[in-house]
């Protein structure tokens, strides 16, 4: 199929997320992927420098994952969740619940991480209804990103994202972890109230906040603070899940376990939607009753879906393999050696590393943030060098593929470089 027939059938029938169609750049017309590489149908090879979105641990089209879904195809592809149960969702939430921080003690599976957010903040609220409590506040950090639908953007950000639908979104409390004292002070202050509910964050990093990284001890100060109130914590692990930030779960890395943990993206490697809101025992026996009422009526269609399942499991079991643990440290070791090169270019500013995770922040003369026009000609310097990225506006990052090769990262990292040092953007943005 010829690249200009895709191109032209795609602009007749498809809307694109995040995307204004009136000033968009032209599609990328991918035909396959394999490993870290995308091809498009020209044949041109793009390095997969973001994983599709964070979610693709192992690189596309890993065989052990076409083999897990493919053996679960013929066997059972899907069965209700309500009523019914299967083989690959019981042995998934098992590994889960053995390897997730904490107590954990059960999962209740959804699609994405949107869904996992909206299950987790429904968990919280209800299971002080079911208690009799009517608290229903919501703690929050400023800047944070939880997804796109309604409980989720009430829990994030108010901004760009979210200006239409502000009147229509529930109240929350954001603390602002860049003036510690003032935001502990806040937090003991909301609790001591006893109206809080629960307490969700992204640990260590904020990923559409700009990849943001923050105080591991600001966060476990707020956390400690939430726990002697009682007060429910809810972990938004959907990026920072297997292995990204360098342990497997970002809260591992924390003195106190959250009592609910959302995940997705990487729980299947990214490879079909699935995620799972794996909640403590305590959680769970606040809605265990003779009462209907106190039933959590929530769910959806896909639900423990057996394909996503088997591929989840096998994605599980590479990603605690030693030869997984080893590339992650790679990356992490050659991201280091790059951000100290981005550091000592006159167009960037905090250059940063968390794990498999780099950024930066360019020059933004204009102001806008997320609407800088850096965005759009970061992309096109970097699809000529054979790299796909995204940057968050004027923040440019990468976090690959853990199959990435050296060639491929050197390649990433020189373009990321290069850019900055001025045969991109950069060359303009330093003489302004």
């Amino acid at each position: 199929m010829k690249s200009d027939d895709l191109i032209s059938r795609d602009k007749s029938v498809i809307w694109h997320p995040f995307t204004q169609s009136a000033i968009e750049q032209e599609m990328l017309d991918i035909d396959r992927a394999s490993g870290a590489s995308l091809f498009l149908t020209s044949g041109e090879e793009l390095i997969d420098g973001i994983s599709s979105w964070w979610c693709n641990l192992h690189g596309h089209g890993h065989p052990d994952l076409v083999k897990a879904a493919t053996n679960q195809f013929k066997r059972l592809d899907h069965v209700l969740f309500a009523g019914c149960t299967h083989e690959p969702a019981v042995a998934l939430g098992e590994e889960l619940v053995r390897v997730l921080p904490g107590d954990m003690g059960k999962v209740f599976y959804s699609d994405n991480g949107s869904t996992a957010v909206e299950v987790a903040l429904k968990m919280a609220i209800q299971w002080w209804h079911n208690r009799g409590d009517s608290r229903g506040t919501i703690v929050a950090l400023t800047g944070s990103y939880h997804g796109d639908t309604f409980g989720a953007m009430s829990a994030g950000a108010r901004g760009l994202f979210t200006k239409p639908f502000d009147q229509m979104l529930f109240q929350v409390e954001h603390l602002d972890v860049d003036q510690p004292e003032q935001a502990i002070a806040s937090i003991e202050s909301l609790c001591a109230a006893g109206k809080v509910a629960a307490f969700i964050y992204e640990p260590l990093i904020q990923g559409a906040g700009g990849m943001r990284i923050y105080s591991r001890d600001t966060l476990e100060r707020l956390i400690d603070i939430c726990k002697s109130y009682g007060v429910i914590c809810i972990a938004d692990e959907v990026m920072t899940g297997f292995g990204r930030t360098g342990p497997l779960f970002a809260s591992s890395s924390l003195k106190t376990a959250p009592d609910i943990i959302c995940i997705s993206k990487g729980l299947t490697s990214g490879s079909v939607p699935l995620s799972a809101t794996v909640c403590s025992e305590e959680i769970f026996q606040g809605f265990v009753s003779r009462e209907m009422t106190h039933t959590f009526f929530h769910g959806h269609t896909y639900t423990g879906n057996p394909i996503a399942a088997s591929i989840a499991l096998a994605s599980l079991k590479l990603t605690e393999s030693d030869e997984c643990a080893a590339n992650r440290a790679r990356i992490q070791a050659a991201h280091v050696k790059c951000a100290r090169e981005l550091s000592a270019l006159p167009a960037v500013s905090n250059a940063r590393v968390l794990g498999t995770v780099i950024a930066f922040d360019l020059l933004d003369p204009e102001g806008k943030g997320y609407l800088s026009s850096v965005r759009d000609d970061a992309s096109r310097f970097f699809r000529s060098r054979g790299v796909l990225l995204r940057p968050l506006g004027n923040v440019v990052y990468a976090l690959p593929p853990y199959c990435i090769t050296d060639e491929q990262l050197e390649r990433l990292h020189r373009s990321m470089i290069d850019f900055a040092a001025g045969d991109g953007l950069g060359a303009r943005l330093t003489t302004i």
